[in-house]
Formats: structure tokens, C-alpha cells, sequence
């Protein structure tokens, strides 16, 4: 046993070694050029959207933008916001930091284009739900159905690892630790909290996302912002750290290995094409905003505060312990505790996002919806042996899985980015003819 999870840390190795780095980051270059900055043109009217009322509320589709976002947030914003950023500092230092804002920054075009494409090509299925993602795109758009059974494959089997084992052994894990709390009582409590919303379909999902995501992003934020604030004469120093350090090889490799936002990963888009629009342009601009605050927002509050601190200098601090011994140092003994709250929520959302990712892609290889209550079943029961059982083969084994995801998605993305770029016409002319219209007074 211990010979193959030796082994499959070495393919994970390669699988997340420079080629697929340079791959995702160079496609989100590629397309931020071909799309003229619309991370940065339309990024005012993307805020605007998410969080005003959605003018397709009668189009086709299962659940609203802002509930879509939830949704793939809450699969995104998991330990990689606080156990990912401190590895990454650990790994290139500072430096790391300013790697993740520039990968983050490429992936906001990178996120769009799989909206775009998610939306435009999702299909009704048997049960009279929206289905979409890299599957139908790569089936319908690119016409290759091969790398679409891949990527399905893929993902079924990585939604049960990083999104589902992974992160309930975190929860476990800081429970026991934080407020020894034995894991079997938190692997029961995320088993039933799991159940109950998964099995109200992407519907419940998207509700409960939605209320959910908001409170735990923001009660993390606040307390990054309160450090902040007190720590204010800190805070040039820190970006001055960070900025002097970036021109290393470690740094870069450091910065690209936080890979929360999932940007170009292909699992984001599974949920955007469950949303209600009648543009995929539109729903596009609101996932694109994910990256935002995922990575720009939520990942930054972690690595300013572990660069503020200094701690990362300390060898025996590392992933949740450097990050919990970070915010102790700021806010005492409060700080441990909004770590592992964090954590927590972090983890749990993940895991419903990922059931829902995981479940599309099953349901794409099987057409059977019949088929589905055993992939329920057989994703909530893994909540719980994640939570009381380490098994690093089954996570090594998902790892790769998830890497592997990312290839024939990018292909699809760099296939097809003509179409990205005439829906992206399609919906600035559209935006235009809204502030016109509004000029006007009509």
C-alpha cells in the first residue's frame, strides 16, 4: 500500500507539474488577450449583476446568477483558502502571493470562457433539469465526445476526493484539535448535513449556497479586515515583502500551486449552466467574479496576514498550523478559533458543491437517472469515512484525477474561444444598448 501511494504521488507529481501550470495560466493569457481585458472592462457590470436582481429570472434554467455563484463558491472556497495559500508560502515564500494574484488574475478570463461555453451548449435532461459543463461542450462544440468521457470520468472520481473525503478528514481533523471534539461525532453531523441538501437535488443546493457562502466568506473577511486595521503599520512592509520576493523560480512555483479559485479545472461551469438567462455572456460576467472573491479577496486576507506575521519563517509551522498561528498572533486566543470556524464552513460548502459536480458528471456517463441515488449514496457515505479514516491512496488517486480534469478542458477552451469571443460581442452590444436605453429614460 505504502509502494502505491508512493507511486501515485509521483504521477500526481507530473500530472501538477509545469506543463499543466503553464497550460492554465497561459489560457487564461490567451484569452484575456482575445477578449480585450474584460476582466477589467466589464468587471463593474459583473458586480453590479451578481448582486442585483437577475433580469432573466424568467428564462430558461434551474436556479438565479447569484445562486449558480454560490454554488461554485461553495465548491471553491474550501481548505486551500487557509491550509493551500500558507503551503504555497512555505514553498516559494512571500513571493508566493504575488503569483497567486497574477495566476487569479488570467484565471478571471479563464473562468468566463467556460461559463460562456457551459451556458451556451447545456442541454435539458431526463428530468427536466439544466446539464451542462466541459462535457457538453466538448461533445456538442468541440465535437470530440471522447475528451468529454474523460473529463466526466475524471470528475466523478475527483468529486469524491477533493471535494468530499479531503475535506471532511480537514473539518474532523480542526474540530478535534480546536474544541476535541472525537471524529466520528463530526463525521456523523457532516453526513446528515450532507444528505439532507444533497438529496434535495441542485434546487436545495442552490438555496442553501446561497445563504451559506455570503455569511462564511464574510465572517473570514471581517476578521482579516479587523487585523488589518489594528496592524495597519504592518501592511506596507508585507506588500513590500511580498513584491521583493516575487522574481523567483520558488515563488512562481509557490504562487501557481494555489489552485483554489479551480479556474480552468472545468468543474465551475457545471454549475453556471444550471442558472436562469437567456445570455451566456450574462451568467458568465457573475461567475467570473468568483475568482474575485475567492482568490483576490478571501486567499489574500491569508497570505498578507501569514506575511505580517512573519511566522512562515518558523520551519515547524505549516498548511493550517501556520495560518491558525498567524491570526493568534494578531488576535489571541479569538484567532485559533476563526481559523477553525473558517475551516469549518470552508470545507463543508465544498463538499456540497463538489456532490453536485460530481453527480452531473455521472449523470452524463450514465443516462440512467435511476443510477443517480447510487452516487448519492456512495458520495454521502464518504463524507463520513473521510472525516474518521486517512486513506492516502484514495487521495493521491483523486488528485491526479482532478489534475487530469484540467487538459481535456483547456483544449475545449482554446478550441472553441471563437465562440467565447461572439458571445462576448453578443453581451457588450447588449450592455451597451442597457445604459443607452437608461440614458434615455426608457
Amino acid at each position: 500500500m505504502e509502494a502505491l501511494t508512493e507511486f501515485l504521488g509521483t504521477i500526481s507529481g507530473y500530472v501538477w507539474g509545469p506543463p499543466l501550470l503553464i497550460l492554465l495560466v497561459g489560457t487564461g493569457i490567451f484569452l484575456t488577450v482575445r477578449l480585450g481585458l474584460l476582466q477589467l472592462r466589464l468587471l463593474p457590470y459583473a458586480l453590479k449583476l451578481t448582486f442585483s436582481k437577475n433580469p432573466d429570472k424568467d428564462a430558461q434554467g434551474d436556479i438565479s446568477h447569484f445562486q449558480a455563484l454560490s454554488t461554485a463558491m461553495a465548491a471553491t472556497v474550501g481548505t486551500g483558502n487557509i491550509v493551500g495559500v500558507a503551503t504555497a508560502v512555505i514553498l516559494g515564500g512571500p513571493g508566493a502571493v504575488f503569483w497567486m494574484w497574477f495566476s487569479a488574475f488570467f484565471g478571471m478570463a479563464t473562468k468566463y470562457g467556460e461559463a460562456v461555453l457551459a451556458v451556451k451548449y447545456r442541454i435539458v435532461d431526463a428530468r427536466g433539469q439544466m446539464a451542462g459543463g466541459p462535457m457538453y461542450y466538448l461533445e456538442h462544440g468541440l465535437k470530440q465526445k471522447w475528451l468529454a468521457v474523460l473529463f466526466a470520468i475524471f470528475g466523478a472520481i475527483a468529486a469524491f476526493g477533493i471535494g468530499n473525503g479531503t475535506q471532511s478528514n480537514s473539518v474532523a481533523s480542526v474540530v478535534r484539535d480546536t474544541f476535541s471534539v472525537p471524529t466520528w461525532i463530526t463525521g456523523i453531523i457532516l453526513t446528515i448535513f450532507a444528505a439532507v441538501v444533497i438529496i434535495g437535488g441542485i434546487k436545495t443546493i442552490g438555496k442553501v449556497t446561497a445563504f451559506f457562502v455570503p455569511f462564511m466568506a464574510l465572517f473570514y473577511i471581517i476578521a482579516g479586515i479587523i487585523i488589518m486595521i489594528l496592524n495597519m503599520d504592518l501592511i506596507p512592509a508585507a506588500l513590500g515583502t511580498i513584491f521583493s520576493a516575487a522574481f523567483t523560480g520558488e515563488a512562481a512555483v509557490g504562487g501557481a500551486s494555489v489552485f483554489s479559485n479551480e479556474a480552468g479545472l472545468g468543474s465551475a461551469p457545471i454549475a453556471a449552466a444550471a442558472a436562469k438567462t437567456d445570455m451566456p455572456g450574462r451568467q458568465a460576467l457573475v461567475s467570473m467574479t468568483q475568482v474575485l472573491f475567492d482568490t483576490l479577496i478571501i486567499c489574500s486576507i491569508t497570505g498578507i496576514t501569514i506575511v505580517m506575521s512573519g511566522l512562515y519563517l518558523d520551519d515547524s509551522l505549516e498548511g493550517a498550523a501556520l495560518t491558525t498561528a498567524a491570526f493568534e498572533q494578531f488576535l489571541g486566543g479569538a484567532g485559533p478559533i476563526i481559523v477553525a470556524i473558517g475551516l469549518i464552513f470552508f470545507a463543508s460548502s465544498t463538499i456540497i458543491g463538489w456532490s453536485y459536480y460530481g453527480e452531473k458528471c455521472f449523470q452524463y456517463l450514465f443516462k440512467n437517472p435511476s443510477l443517480l441515488i447510487v452516487y448519492r449514496i456512495a458520495f454521502v457515505a464518504m463524507v463520513f469515512v473521510g472525516a474518521t479514516v486517512s486513506l492516502d491512496v484514495v487521495w493521491t488517486f483523486s488528485d491526479v484525477m482532478n489534475g487530469l480534469m484540467a487538459f481535456p478542458n483547456l483544449i475545449g477552451l482554446l478550441g472553441l474561444s471563437g465562440v467565447i469571443v461572439y458571445e462576448t460581442k453578443k453581451i457588450t452590444a447588449k450592455i451597451k444598448e442597457e445604459k443607452e436605453q437608461a440614458r434615455s429614460g426608457n
